[in-house]
């Protein structure tokens, strides 16, 4: 299990309380600096969650840790009727709402304020649930991860989109180096919190990837679990389903 990395080492806060902090500070320029960090490419992996998705024809989709509602407004091209996108960060929130009513698709997509560890949702409520970069920021990853199993439908699909770290050389160095150096310089450049993008990386390279998230997921009690590496090992979507 990976060590509970938190965003403000001297902070009283627990880490569920330090993230959402966190991201109330980053909300503003979180999008932009989000292509510039990953070259553009999360969006393409975000396509391919769309389509795992989309081939299991859902009526509703709940996206959690949403932040500012790029894969939930993404879900609106599967069959969903009814999309939820839920975050612990008021101010992800409100930039995610804006965006949904300019796309005038407020009528589709519902934002919720909520913790992923105490859903506010019935047992086998959703048809498909996705996590994109935000398993990490979990305080407790096992409890996050069974109440999703809790909220998904039998045979529905669960879909994780989550950095990894290389395990081949020279991928391996180069992303080392990367999130090091480049990825916090680039967080302290553009963002007001000065350690938010140390945090990211951080927590990125401590937590658990590929065969060992696999075992997490089955033991928590999800079946079907496969994973498919992206780009070089950088990151990782991962799908379930549950009995």
């Amino acid at each position: 299990m990976s060590k509970n990395i938190t965003p403000y080492k001297d902070s009283s806060l627990g880490k569920k309380e330090q993230v959402a902090q966190m991201f109330d500070t980053i909300s503003g320029n979180y999008d932009g600096l989000n292509r510039v960090i990953s070259f553009g490419i999360d969006v393409k992996w975000r396509k391919k969650v769309l389509k795992l998705v989309a081939a299991k024809n859902p009526k509703t989709v709940l996206d959690i840790a949403t932040g500012t509602g790029d894969l939930a407004i993404l879900m609106t091209n599967t069959s969903a009727e009814k999309i939820v996108g839920l975050d612990i960060s008021a101010g992800m929130l409100e930039v995610g709402e804006k965006k949904i009513k300019e796309k005038e698709l407020d009528s589709k997509i519902e934002m919720v304020l909520g913790d992923s560890e105490n859903i506010p949702f019935p047992d086998n409520h959703f048809d498909a649930i996705t996590v994109a970069f935000g398993v990490r920021n979990f305080e407790t990853l096992e409890k996050g991860l069974a109440e999703i199993l809790r909220v998904l439908k039998p045979n529905g699909i669960f879909v994780i989109l989550e950095t990894s770290v290389p395990t081949k050389f020279p991928y391996k160095q180069g992303y080392a180096f990367y999130t090091s150096y480049i990825l916090p310089a680039i967080g302290k450049l553009f963002s007001k919190d000065k350690v938010a993008y140390k945090y990211l990386s951080d927590s990125a390279n401590e937590f658990p990837f590929g065969e060992a998230l696999n075992n997490i997921l089955r033991k928590v009690g999800f079946i079907e679990v496969k994973h498919l590496p992206q780009t070089f090992g950088v990151a990782t979507i991962y799908h379930a389903s549950k009995k």
